[in-house]
């Protein structure tokens, strides 16, 4: 399929255009690792009126300028739909005013936090009108219809419909971290992993918010043709896969995997952790082992998203947690993934300390926790590797049971 593209714009249907931004060299999003860079995709409807739906972050302003600029004067145009205020959405709106009266449409929630960014910039006397939920903006042959998405993954968070051809313009939902030339899916390839990481590091403490607003898309017969994000490519040939993807994500849905996450400073919890995971995968269960300095958190995270429970190791230094543990269990705390049980190991010298604090900040962060957790003194042999093994036929059992 040959998708028509205007000056490095793209039309995604007659009068509705892709002109947003891609950060092909970003490597870091607020503490997500984005090796393959991302996109901030911005989207203009053409009726009768003209809306510009989202901007782009700050410094590539001026890339999605020229791109609209392509095909009508900024001057010209109408209004500014407003689905979230983080400012890899929003970051451009102080450049774009200057070039424009359009009327900003925003959450009631949003209205604050636009003040609070750009009060520098006037924004206490810009054009704004407050929507919600089922409110309908008429362009002239083209149809805006505003859904409130609370919570994903901002108070003021909300997603458009264009009605005439059925484009889902969905904010932070349906998103991935992705940098390319293409815009669609079926032009890239298989991208629900992406899509998982990005669930799983951004969205996964909301799956609450996402089911009922999958539930609010169901009760007014929101049927997209196409979900355009404000990251990554839009969805058309696998519509229906990422939707029940993420209804299983929101569920909370696993499967029989295991995972063993861990770090090492003398190689003895290292020992425990492949004793421990060749186990699992003894019984028939799969098994991920994950050393924390060689996976980034959103890698690890993603890979918890279907697991049914799992391990986490450190050696004891200064009587407590290994830095780069105790990093990843804040992290996790913040992300409260749901339905998982998880065990806890590790090995000390002089005095121990580790497992019992990686117990703790696992039920910090509401997880199950399988008491007692194992700990080695120095090194592992035969007899404390055997209750390695127990411990993963324990994990093992577990999943089984999901």
């Amino acid at each position: 399929m040959e998708i028509e593209k205007t000056d490095g714009a793209v039309e995604l249907a007659r009068g509705v255009y892709w002109v947003g931004a891609i950060d092909w060299n970003g490597r870091d999003f607020h503490g997500f690792t984005t090796p393959g860079g991302t996109t901030y995709n911005s989207y203009l409807v053409v009726g009768e009126k003209t809306a510009l739906i989202d901007t782009v972050k700050a410094p590539f302003a001026g890339e999605m300028l020229r791109r609209l600029t392509r095909i009508i004067d900024p001057s010209k145009l109408d209004y500014i739909v407003v689905n979230h205020m983080e400012l890899d959405h929003a970051g451009s709106l102080a450049e774009l005013k200057k070039q424009t009266d359009a009327k900003i449409l925003i959450t009631k929630r949003g209205v604050d936090i636009l003040n609070g960014y750009f009060r520098d910039s006037g924004s206490e006397n810009w054009d704004l009108e407050v929507v919600q939920t089922g409110d309908q903006l008429d362009l002239g042959g083209k149809t805006l219809m505003f859904l409130e998405a609370t919570m994903l993954h901002w108070p003021d968070s909300m997603e458009t419909f264009l009605k005439e051809d059925r484009i889902l313009f969905s904010n932070d939902g349906f998103g991935q971290h992705i940098a390319t030339s293409k815009r669609y899916d079926f032009e890239v390839g298989d991208v629900i992993p992406e899509a998982a990481e990005y669930y799983a590091n951004i969205l996964m403490p909301f799956h609450m918010p996402v089911l009922r607003f999958l539930e609010v898309l169901d009760k007014l017969g929101v049927d997209p043709l196409q979900i355009a994000p404000a990251h990554g490519i839009i969805w058309k040939q696998d519509l229906k896969k990422i939707l029940e993807a993420y209804r299983a994500w929101a569920n909370g849905e696993v499967k029989e995997k295991v995972l063993v996450i861990y770090d090492t400073m003398w190689n003895s919890t290292e020992i425990m952790a492949n004793e421990i995971a060749e186990t699992v995968r003894n019984a028939g269960v799969e098994v991920k082992l994950l050393n924390i300095r060689k996976n980034t958190r959103n890698h690890i995270m993603k890979e918890m998203l279907d697991a049914a429970a799992f391990a986490v190791g450190s050696p004891t230094l200064n009587n407590g947690l290994f830095p780069t543990v105790g990093d990843f269990l804040v992290y996790l705390k913040g992300l409260r993934p749901q339905k998982k049980k998880a065990m806890a190991f590790g090995s000390y010298g002089w005095g121990g300390g580790a497992v019992k604090t990686i117990e703790q900040e696992l039920k910090n962060a509401g997880i199950e926790v399988l008491e007692p957790g194992l700990q080695v003194r120095y090194r592992p042999y035969e007899k404390e590797l055997e209750k390695c093994r127990k411990l993963g036929e324990q994990l093992a059992a577990l999943a089984k049971k999901q």
